[in-house]
C-alpha cells in the first residue's frame, strides 16, 4: 500500500486557519526530545504517536520509546523499514509503512494526555538549496521542513486521528486498540479547547535554534563561494606556473574569469598611472554578436573611472551606468554605447602599491555585483600582480644570476653542515658494529647496549636525511601545495597521535589542548600543517620533564581573518637573544643539547618554511632558561565568522 497524501496537507485541510512555518532538522530534534521528555516526566497515561522517516532514525530513539511504553500502553511508532524494522506488537505498536508512502518525507510526533497535549506535524521540503555553482547543501542539520508545532489540544487531537487512520491502513488488526485510544483521549475533539499554549521560553528557544541554522546555512554558502574562488584562483595559478609570459597568462585569465563570472565581456590589460591610453589584447566575449574590443585603443588619461582607480587603488563596481553618479561618465558615453555597457566593474592589478594593470567586467544588462564577486575578481587581480612581478624577475637576467649564485652558496653551506652532522652518528654506528664483530665473547648485556646505541644513531641519521630532503624541497619550491579548508582540531589530534607513536608515552609531559568551539576552519595543506604541529609538539616534549606541562592553545586574530596556534611548555626555555636564530638550519643553543635530545636541528627551519608558504607567521617567545618556551604561528582562516 502506497499513500501519497501528506499528513500535513490533511491537517491543513481540516484546519485551514493553521499557518505552517519552516523548521530546520536541528529545531525539530530539540522539539521532539522536549515533547518526549515531558511524557517521561509525567505520571498519567497518554497517547503517543511518532513517525520516523527511516529506520535508522528510529533506532536512535528506540530506547526512549521503550521507557515511554512503561508509562502508557497507547504508543505507536511508524517507520520506513530498512533492515530489521517490521510491523508488530511489543513494548509498543510498530507500524512499517511502504517505502513509497509520503510518510517517508514527513516528521510527526503527537502527544495527547489528560493534562497536556502537543503535536509536531512536518513535511520535508524536497527542493534543494542550490548555490551559485549548483552545489547542494550537504549538512544534514540544514534539512528544512514545513509544518506545525503547537500545544493546542484541538489541533493535536485532529493530528492524532489522521495518524491513527494511517496506522489502521497498515495494521487493521489494531482496530479495537485504536478505538480505545480514541475513546479515552480523543472523544469530543470538536468541543474540547486547548489546555495549554506554547511557553514563551520555548518559542524563544526555537527562534534561537532557527536563527543558528540560518547562520550555518549562510556560512555554508560562504564556503561554497570561497571554493568557487579557490577553483578559479587555482586555474590562474596553474597558468602562472606553466608560463612566465604575461600575454599567455592574461589570455587564460580573461577566458576563465569571464566564464566563471558569467559576464558578457572581460578585459585584462597592462597599464601605468600616467599612460594616456592602452591597446586591448585580451578579451572574453560571451556572445559573438557583441562588438570586440581586441585591437581597440582604450582611453586612460580621459577616462574618469581609470583616473579614480589610479588615485585610490580601489575597485569600482557599477550596477547600472545610467544611475551611477559618483563619477561623471559623460566623456565615456560613446564607449558605453559602442560596447553596449550597462553593468561595469574595474579592478586594479596592484603589487607593492604599484598599479600594473586593470581587470574590467562588463554586462549588457544592469548587474548587482555581490561582495563575493568583488572578492573573487580581487583575488585574481592579486594573482596576476604576482605573475607580473615574476615575469619581470625572470626577464632580469642579472638579478636571476645573483639569485642562482646565492642558491649555490646556500647549497654548499648545507652540504658542509650536513657532512658534519652525518659524521657523528656514523662514527658511533661504526664503533658499535666493529666492537660486536671483533669481540664475540662480549657479554650479552653489553651487546644489547651496543645494538641499542647503533639503532638509535641510525634512527637519528634517518631523521636527519629525511629532514634535509624535506627542507630542500621546501626551499627549492618543488612542493605542490593543496590548500583546502581544514579542521584545526583534527590536525592537532593527528599530530598528538604521531608524538605518542614516536615517543615513549610514559616519559611524555602532561599535554593540554584548548580549542574554542567557534574556531573556524583554516586554509592550509593538511599534511604539512600536521607536520608543523608534530615537530613543535616533539620539541616541546623533548625539552620538558615528564612532570612538566605542554599546552596547545588556539585563538582568533587579525579581525577573525587568521587563527593563531601556541605550543607552550614548562621546559628549559630559550635565551631571549636566540629567539630569532632558533628557526635557522641546524641551530641549537649548545652542542650538547642536540646530542642529549637526538635532534637534527632542522625541525624548526622546516616549520618556518611551511608556515611561510601557507601565508602565515611563526615566532618564538621565552623568558629565558628554566622558564619554558612558547612557539606561535598563524594560519589564514578559511571563512570569517560572526562572534
Amino acid at each position: 500500500m502506497n499513500i501519497s497524501t501528506s499528513v500535513l496537507d490533511q491537517l491543513l485541510k481540516k484546519l485551514p486557519d493553521l499557518r505552517p512555518q519552516i523548521y530546520f532538522k536541528s529545531s525539530l530534534t530539540a522539539l521532539s526530545h522536549a515533547m518526549e521528555d515531558q511524557v517521561l516526566a509525567g505520571s498519567s497515561p497518554c497517547l503517543v504517536i511518532a513517525s520516523f522517516q527511516q529506520e535508522r532514525f528510529y533506532r536512535q530513539e528506540a530506547q526512549r520509546y521503550r521507557r515511554i511504553a512503561r508509562l502508557t500502553s497507547q504508543v505507536y511508532v511508524l517507520s520506513a523499514p530498512e533492515t530489521s524494522f517490521t510491523s508488530g506488537s511489543g513494548d509498543y505498536e510498530r507500524v512499517a509503512f511502504a517505502p513509497a508512502d509520503h510518510l517517508r518525507h514527513e516528521w510527526h510526533l503527537v502527544v495527547v494526555g489528560s493534562h497536556h497535549s502537543a503535536c509536531l506535524i512536518c513535511s520535508e521540503k524536497r527542493e534543494l538549496d542550490v548555490q551559485a555553482d549548483r552545489l547542494p547543501i550537504a549538512m544534514d542539520q540544514n534539512r528544512r521542513f514545513e509544518g506545525v508545532w503547537t500545544f493546542d489540544n484541538h489541533v493535536s487531537c485532529q493530528a492524532a486521528n489522521i495518524l491513527l487512520d494511517r496506522v489502521l491502513s497498515y495494521r487493521p488488526e489494531l482496530a479495537d486498540k485504536v478505538a480505545r485510544a480514541r475513546a479515552e483521549f480523543l472523544a469530543g475533539t470538536g468541543e474540547r479547547v486547548s489546555k495549554a499554549h506554547a511557553d514563551p521560553f520555548a518559542q524563544r528557544l526555537i527562534t534561537y535554534l532557527q536563527a543558528g541554522q540560518y547562520k550555518l546555512s549562510k556560512a555554508y554558502r560562504a564556503i561554497v563561494a570561497q571554493s568557487r574562488r579557490e577553483h578559479l584562483v587555482n586555474l590562474i595559478t596553474a597558468a602562472i606556473r606553466q608560463s612566465l609570459n604575461p600575454e599567455q597568462i592574461f589570455s587564460v585569465a580573461a577566458q576563465e574569469l569571464g566564464q566563471t563570472m558569467q559576464v558578457d565581456r572581460c578585459l585584462i590589460y597592462l597599464c601605468r598611472v600616467h599612460e594616456p591610453y592602452t591597446t586591448i589584447q585580451h578579451e572574453f566575449l560571451q556572445a559573438p554578436h557583441l562588438n570586440s574590443c581586441v585591437g581597440s585603443v582604450w582611453p586612460l588619461e580621459k577616462n574618469p573611472l581609470f583616473q579614480a582607480i589610479a588615485h585610490q587603488y580601489e575597485t569600482i563596481a557599477i550596477e547600472n551606468v545610467n544611475d551611477f553618479t559618483a563619477v561623471d561618465l559623460r566623456s565615456l558615453e560613446q564607449l558605453i554605447e559602442t560596447y553596449d555597457i550597462a553593468g561595469w566593474m574595474m579592478v586594479p592589478i596592484i603589487h607593492q602599491e604599484k598599479l600594473m594593470g586593470i581587470i574590467e567586467l562588463m554586462t549588457v544588462q544592469p548587474m548587482d555585483w555581490s561582495s563575493d564577486d568583488l572578492k573573487m575578481v580581487e583575488a585574481i587581480a592579486a594573482q596576476l600582480g604576482i605573475a607580473l612581478i615574476q615575469a619581470d624577475a625572470y626577464a632580469n637576467l642579472e638579478a636571476l644570476n645573483q639569485q642562482l649564485e646565492a642558491l649555490e652558496q646556500t647549497r654548499s653551506n648545507l652540504i658542509a653542515i650536513t657532512g658534519h652532522e652525518l659524521r657523528t652518528p656514523l662514527s658511533t654506528i661504526q664503533v658499535c658494529l666493529e666492537s660486536l664483530a671483533t669481540e664475540p665473547d662480549m657479554p650479552q648485556e653489553l651487546q644489547q647496549v651496543m645494538l641499542s646505541t647503533a639503532l638509535n644513531d641510525a634512527e637519528r641519521l634517518r631523521k636527519l636525511v629525511q629532514d634535509f630532503l624535506t627542507l630542500s624541497q621546501l626551499e627549492s619550491g618543488r612542493v605542490e601545495w593543496h590548500l583546502e579548508p581544514l579542521s584545526l582540531q583534527e590536525c592537532i589530534e593527528l599530530a598528538l597521535s604521531s608524538v605518542h607513536i614516536h615517543q615513549n608515552s610514559q616519559t611524555l609531559p602532561d599535554i593540554q589542548v584548548s580549542i574554542p568551539r567557534t574556531l573556524p576552519f583554516v586554509q592550509a595543506d593538511g599534511e604539512w600543517l600536521v607536520e608543523v604541529l608534530s615537530k613543535l609538539l616533539d620539541n616541546a616534549c623533548k625539552f620538558t620533564e615528564p612532570s612538566g606541562t605542554v599546552q596547545i592553545k588556539t585563538y582568533l586574530c587579525d579581525n577573525h581573518k587568521s587563527v593563531q596556534v601556541t605550543v607552550a611548555d614548562t621546559g628549559r626555555g630559550i635565551d631571549p637573544d636566540q629567539l630569532e636564530a632558533v628557526f635557522d638550519r641546524f641551530h641549537q643553543e649548545e652542542g650538547a643539547l642536540r646530542r642529549t635530545t637526538g635532534g637534527t636541528g632542522l625541525g624548526l627551519a622546516i616549520c618556518f618554511q611551511v608556515i611561510s608558504k601557507l601565508n602565515g607567521k611563526i615566532w618564538a617567545t621565552s623568558e629565558g632558561h628554566g622558564k619554558g618556551s612558547q612557539f606561535h604561528f598563524t594560519i589564514p582562516a578559511a571563512t570569517e565568522i560572526n562572534i
